[in-house]
């Protein structure tokens, strides 16, 4: 028996109390992962609740400086230890993130969001509870790959691209800030191509990358917009469209949710 199920043992029997568990939707019904995974076809996942244990994980300034605290914590949290953090999809990742932050600190979410019609800055109370899922409506091109399709309506390219995992999501910063520093900030920002590029698989049956890469640079502003699009409306995940009311202008509007260093770190 390991030490983490005798100290759990000891403290339920001690203070009779248990760390709640819960189960979580996946945004992706386990559609995209192979057979071989834990997560294949998987409809929800266990989670337990935040605890003084996570709080350590969330100040460690080790796993800050490398950049693995959201893994770990999702680690920590995930009942089922064969599951991988970095292999979830970044929208069921965000679902579960969601979900814990919940389990710890409750849904209420103070975050200051600029107004849509004014831009005036405003502090404004959320309540993560609310947030909707958004779950996978398109189906992958074969069962069990993270692969799916998109006609683009200028070149009439068949782009088959895929959703990005939370290991691609941070390779993908990475490689963003590597170039940054070599470049002495420098650099244009490649945010549209070198997302298009770790996402798109193919584009009509070819799938050199750097054939890909230079389709990708020189695509039509159309094309390049209209996968975005595609891509962003069909990603399953956490709907982080919030309402808010401007106390300035008195209007109501739909922003995005801003997540911010305090989304852990309640007031």
């Amino acid at each position: 028996m390991s030490d983490l199920i005798e100290k759990q043992d000891l403290v339920k029997e001690t203070f009779n109390w248990e760390v709640p568990v819960e189960s979580v939707p996946l945004p992706s019904q386990g559609k995209v992962y192979p057979k071989n995974s834990p997560l294949y076809n998987r409809q929800f996942i266990e989670i337990k609740s935040m605890t003084a244990r996570e709080e350590d994980i969330l100040m460690s300034s080790a796993l800050i400086k490398q950049g693995k605290v959201l893994s770990q914590l999702l680690a920590s949290c995930i009942v089922d230890k064969t599951i991988d953090p970095d292999e979830l999809l970044s929208g069921d990742r965000n679902a579960l993130m969601v979900a814990i932050r919940i389990t710890g600190y409750g849904a209420s979410y103070s975050a200051v969001t600029n107004c849509p019609h004014c831009s005036a800055k405003s502090k404004q109370e959320f309540n993560l509870g609310d947030l909707s899922i958004k779950r996978l409506e398109i189906d992958p091109v074969g069962e069990d790959q993270n692969i799916f399709e998109c006609k683009l309506p200028v070149t009439g390219k068949t782009v088959h691209f895929k959703f990005l995992s939370g290991r691609e999501e941070e390779e993908r910063s990475i490689s963003i800030s590597r170039m940054k520093r070599l470049t002495g900030g420098q650099a244009v920002d490649r945010d549209v191509t070198s997302r298009l590029e770790y996402q798109v698989v193919a584009i009509d049956g070819i799938s050199d990358r750097n054939a890909i890469g230079q389709f990708i640079s020189k695509m039509p502003a159309r094309d390049s917009r209209a996968l975005r699009r595609h891509i962003k409306d069909n990603e399953p995940g956490i709907d982080l469209s919030v309402d808010m009311k401007c106390p300035e202008c008195l209007k109501q509007g739909r922003v995005a949710l801003p997540i911010g260093a305090n989304f852990f770190w309640p007031e």
